[in-house]
């Protein structure tokens, strides 16, 4: 079941009202969560997914909860991709307040150890969970340090900072992504644009029963539990440079 609107709750509402965000990997878990999360908070969404019949079910229920919604089927490791998300959504806003960089992949399964990791399935990683946000936050920050009071929120990983055997290719791009973020918030500085990497812990996700298909999923927490803290991230202020759950 979809989360209903939030309208009329004790929790306040709207707290993204006139806010346009652009999710990446939007079709799923953490992706999916916020995107449904940001609707009912007054955002107005850009989305992207590889996969065009979950991405579109995901706009529907967006839609239904009166969000206006802009839903495009693309591959954040393809750089023409990645300019025709920019592009659409820019035209169909006219600006981008918030840049959620989730779209991610693990690389092949069952991971690999180091030894055993083809080169190209590392490429394959990089190009996903590095490039592709270090191109769409280059495409978007110009329009935000024009505006200021923007936020650019990169989903890392505890990967990122501890070392997980199998887990080479994702540990090595969240860490690069890590140090991109740091890099960007000091020479942000000023501006009134925040870049944060925020890491969301282990949740029930596709993606970590894939990787890790013997942990228990009620002791994993839920996407939309999650997703509330991307909330008071996408607002700004975060005060810190690299947030956990």
């Amino acid at each position: 079941m979809e989360r209903p609107p939030r309208r009329g709750d004790d929790r306040g509402m709207d707290k993204l009202k006139g806010r346009v965000a652009l999710i990446t990997g939007a079709s799923m878990g953490l992706g999916r969560a916020t995107a449904l999360t940001y609707a009912a908070e007054g955002a107005r969404l850009g989305l992207c997914a590889r996969h065009p019949e979950p991405l579109a079910r995901v706009a529907a229920a967006i839609r239904a909860l009166g969000a206006e919604v802009l839903a495009t089927p693309a591959d954040t490791g393809v750089e023409a991709d990645r300019e025709r998300l920019l592009a659409v959504t820019e035209d169909r806003f006219g600006r981008i307040d918030v840049l959620v960089n989730n779209a991610s992949t693990l690389g092949p399964l069952p991971l690999p150890q180091l030894t055993d990791l083809d080169l190209g399935d590392l490429q394959e990683v990089l190009r996903v969970n590095l490039e592709g946000p270090f191109q769409l936050a280059q495409g978007v920050l110009a329009g935000m340090i024009a505006r200021g009071s923007c936020v650019i929120i990169n989903v890392s990983s505890d990967a990122a900072l501890e070392a997980y055997p199998g887990w080479g290719a994702y540990s090595a791009a969240k860490a690069a992504l890590d140090a991109l973020t740091r890099v960007w918030a000091e020479e942000l500085k000023g501006t009134g644009v925040e870049v944060v990497s925020f890491d969301p812990g282990d949740m029930d996700t596709a993606m970590h029963r894939a990787a890790l298909p013997d942990d228990d999923p009620g002791a994993l927490a839920r996407p939309e539990q999650v997703a509330e803290r991307l909330v008071d991230l996408a607002r700004g202020r975060a005060g810190a440079v690299r947030v956990t759950e």
